[in-house]
């Protein structure tokens, strides 16, 4: 008799040039349907990230090429020392902020852009929204959701920032149904989007077994970035916090091959870029 053992594909790290820190796990003021996020019933969680943790993971990523530090988790700017944190991080490279949004008012967008000029690195924003509708996307977000997130990219533009806006297509629509859509609501706030500033990601229900799954990529975010959490070091965003991501305690010795063994990975999959990092060829 035979028997089939299956075996999932193994990814290795080329390069780290994104390093992701997670400055909270559980600590968000939104109730979105789509996260993969596990949240508590309260979501005032104090679990946020440690700056001497932050510290030792830049001193021991010195000889690696980082290139842009994502401040990511379940709402980074939620973090009581976010502003410290942003400058310390400048100084070593660009910082992506993934929020969403509802902590941006005109008094804030124009602070960070102070933050910004302080030194020579660039401070770049990445929104969510999950359809060109309010009602459909608050449905999967939260009430007033959306009217947040274009006040955020009104008081950003503002201030000469260009927010990259991060679609997760809940609804499966078409992308060009989803750009010309986007483009009408944006035009009124004077927002000009194109290929450069919106990233539209495949979404998948994490807990629905998947079918069929080709094991080819063009790129993963776990090729080229980790993430560091207030347990350790993981693999990517997704996988943060859960042990079959796990790389190790900290970046002096941590791993650089991991298995795409889960329904997430399959997410990563799915899509034609990274789901989480920028891919900085759209900008040239």
């Amino acid at each position: 008799m035979k028997t089939t053992i299956y075996q999932s594909p193994i990814c290795q790290m080329k390069i780290l040039k994104n390093l992701f820190i997670e400055m909270t796990a559980k600590n968000c003021n939104m109730k979105c349907k789509k996260c993969f996020i596990d949240f508590p019933l309260s979501h005032n969680i104090k679990d946020f990230i440690s700056i001497d943790s932050i510290k030792e993971a830049l001193t021991d990523t010195i000889h690696e090429g980082i290139e842009t530090i994502y401040l990511t988790g379940a709402e980074p700017m939620t973090h009581p020392d976010f502003n410290a944190i942003l400058r310390l991080c400048l100084k070593r490279a660009n910082v992506c902020i993934c929020t969403n949004g509802s902590f941006i008012n005109e008094k804030k967008a124009r602070f960070l852009k102070k933050v910004e000029d302080e030194g020579h690195n660039e401070i770049i924003f990445q929104l969510s929204l999950n359809h060109y509708d309010e009602i459909k996307n608050d449905d999967i977000r939260s009430r007033g959701a959306f009217r947040q997130t274009l006040h955020a990219i009104k008081h950003l533009t503002k201030y000469g920032f260009n927010p990259i806006i991060n679609f997760a297509n809940y609804y499966n629509l078409n992308e060009k149904e989803i750009l010309s859509n986007l483009k009408l609501i944006f035009n009124e706030i004077n927002f000009d989007i194109n290929n450069s500033n919106i990233k539209i990601n495949n979404w998948q229900d994490k807990n629905t077994p998947v079918d069929t799954v080709e094991w080819q990529w063009n790129n993963l975010d776990c090729e080229s970035g980790r993430i560091l959490t207030k347990n350790g070091i993981y693999t990517c965003p997704y996988l943060a916090n859960d042990h079959r991501g796990r790389c190790g305690s900290n970046f002096k010795d941590f791993s650089k091959k991991n298995a795409l063994e889960t329904n997430l990975c399959s997410t990563c999959l799915k899509n034609k870029d990274s789901v989480f990092s920028i891919n900085y060829s759209l900008f040239e």
